[in-house]
């Protein structure tokens, strides 16, 4: 806090005291010159370089598989009707194809999560690596 001297008016100065502000940011710059060749790597590390799998041109994107569960158990596959067994081999099937189609499984609200879990458990038996929930978002 400055003080006014020999003034007539007796109160506080109005002008900041640079001087305390200086030797902070003095002091400041010579800790940051003195640390910044410190702050530098001494161990050199070759890392490996990305490689981008581009799709080619006899590779088509894939559509995604819908995998409709109700609440009695009843499965369809892309909306047509379809057994446990048949779901199993075509499952199969597709787990062989590069790229491997994504798996949507949607459920009705009814639908017992254990029936849900019992198709995503054969999908991942298969081999299949993308399975997926389909939702309805709330209001």
């Amino acid at each position: 806090m400055a003080f006014s001297t020999d003034s007539d008016s007796g109160g506080p100065m109005a002008q900041i005291n640079v001087t305390p502000l200086v030797d902070v940011m003095l002091v400041l710059l010579i800790i940051f010159m003195i640390t910044a060749p410190l702050m530098s790597h001494k161990v050199k590390v070759e890392l490996p370089e990305a490689t981008l799998n581009k799709p080619t041109a006899t590779a088509l994107p894939t559509t995604p598989i819908t995998l409709a569960v109700k609440e009695d158990g009843s499965l369809f596959w892309n909306d047509e009707p379809i057994t446990k067994d048949l779901l199993e081999s075509r499952l199969s099937i597709e787990a062989q194809k590069t790229p491997q189609p994504q798996i949507n499984v949607r459920g009705d609200k009814t639908t017992k999560y254990r029936i849900v879990q019992e198709v995503v458990k054969i999908a991942q038996g298969q081999g299949m690596r993308k399975v997926g929930f389909v939702a309805i978002k709330e209001r």
